[in-house]
């Protein structure tokens, strides 16, 4: 891609809520305990699994 096409393409501007939830500590904090739940119910569903063996002929 030569400069001239680069030019044509720009990265959007964040808005300004954007921005405020990105530096907002709170918001950060519920973010992290939420996706920190949903992880550990993942991997409590894989380790609670019981896999019969397979059978060989």
């Amino acid at each position: 891609m030569s400069i001239q096409e680069a030019n044509k393409y720009h990265a959007p501007k964040p808005t300004p809520w954007t921005l405020f939830l990105r530096y907002f500590l709170p918001w950060q904090i519920f973010r992290f305990v939420i996706i920190n739940i949903r992880m550990t119910f993942m991997i409590l569903k894989s380790h609670g699994r019981k896999l019969k063996p397979v059978k060989k002929k």
